[in-house]
């Protein structure tokens, strides 16, 4: 079996979106490891460096989504994005809540992988963005999980070539590993507030990198380990049993839909005269 892929991806990342995505990448880095760059109470607020960088984030996400639309995204590529963004958020309440199962990624990871980089970018913000108004997940998390979904589905776009069986081993294992980085990156924003001033695996201000990093090392095994593994493992299998069908249609749709296909202008048919057809009949007769 040969894996089909659409000639073209769904939405283009121009040079210049290209550019603005990586620096959005720099800053969203910064935004998630802000405890090692900034202490607790250096603005006035031990909650203040969460939210300044959860609205630096929307407003990134903002700047990269307009590059990324005016480098090239048409109307069938943007019809596409709504009825994925909408499976997404329906998807989402069926396995949020119970032992990490998150039904989510798999979606967000096939989609990025037929439809390109720039697709799984945009389809992470819009997924999170509308499952949030639904369940009424609203608050100053919801910036770093659309950043750090959008990342998700991006990176499933640069993945290397492969084709048939282990093409979906591939995403599956990508999605497996996807799912620990997810969690392991948005417990970086809440972490300095979440234990005990006191506790051994606590954020404490002063200290060196190396032995905060234990401590968040610590702190992540403790408390989300389990978690990350649920949503590892339904990631897993999610792309291992559905991965297939999943791809062969999410292909089809692409080669029917012929993402920015080239137009071509052609010159029209000479168009027959009447009046010298009929001319020309009435001579022959004579």
């Amino acid at each position: 079996m040969t894996a089909l892929r659409s000639s073209a991806p769904a939405i283009r990342l121009t040079p210049r979106a290209g550019i603005v995505t990586a620096l959005a990448a720099f800053l969203g880095v910064v935004a998630f490891f802000w405890p090692f760059v900034v202490a607790p109470g250096t603005f006035g607020s031990n909650y203040a460096p969460p939210l300044i960088f959860g609205v630096l984030l929307v407003l990134v996400l903002c700047v990269v989504l307009s590059e990324i639309a005016e480098g090239g995204i048409d109307s069938k590529a943007l019809a596409m994005l709504g009825v994925l963004s909408a499976v997404n958020a329906a998807l989402r309440p069926l396995g949020a809540g119970t032992a990490g199962i998150e039904t989510v990624f798999f979606v967000l990871v096939l989609a990025g992988r037929v439809y390109g980089p720039g697709f799984g970018f945009v389809l992470g913000c819009t997924s999170l963005f509308a499952s949030a108004l639904i369940t009424g997940g609203v608050g100053p998390w919801m910036p770093y999980q659309m950043f750090g979904c959008a990342f998700v589905g991006m990176l499933a776009g640069f993945l290397p070539r492969a084709n048939g069986r282990r093409e979906v081993l591939l995403l599956a294992v990508y999605g497996s590993l996807s799912g620990y980085l997810f969690g392991f990156l948005l417990n970086l924003s809440f972490w300095p507030f979440s234990l005990d001033p006191h506790s051994s695996i606590a954020y404490l201000p002063g200290l060196p990198f190396t032995e905060q990093w234990h401590r968040y090392l610590a702190f992540d095994l403790a408390t989300s380990l389990g978690w990350d593994t649920g949503r590892a493992v339904t990631n897993f299998l999610c792309v291992l049993l559905a991965g297939p069908a999943v791809l062969t249609t999410f292909r089809r749709a692409a080669r029917k839909a012929r993402f920015r296909a080239p137009v071509r202008f052609t010159a029209p048919a000479p168009v027959a005269d009447p009046d010298r057809s009929d001319s020309s009949d009435s001579s022959d007769s004579s």
